[in-house]
């Protein structure tokens, strides 16, 4: 089979998914990759003539609840356990600075 991916794809994917990767990594990333590959390459070599696609492999329908309106649990309820509230909310620590 021999590999299809090589070192250089391995860093540029890694440099549009912003990960910061070691020179071990990516040698490492790279023969996992290539051996998936080589695996889907595998695969394509099968004869599916006349098989079905499908979305799943156990004949399955519709498995959702009914959407049932009931009563909420109410402001006190809902806000019982939270660690911090401020009123009727609960209170988050501040993830955006201020510019």
């Amino acid at each position: 089979m021999g590999k299809r991916i090589n070192q250089e794809e391995v860093r540029k994917v890694a440099k549009l998914s912003r990960l910061d990767l070691t020179e071990g990594e990516i040698e490492e990333f790279t023969g996992q990759l290539s051996a998936i590959l080589d695996y889907v390459a595998k695969m394509n070599e099968l004869d599916t003539t006349g098989v079905e696609p499908l979305a799943h492999c156990l004949p399955i329908s519709n498995v959702f609840r009914e959407d049932i309106v009931k009563e909420s649990l109410g402001t006190e309820k809902t806000l019982a356990n939270a660690p911090q509230r401020d009123g009727d909310f609960f209170k988050v620590p501040k993830i955006l600075e201020e510019s």
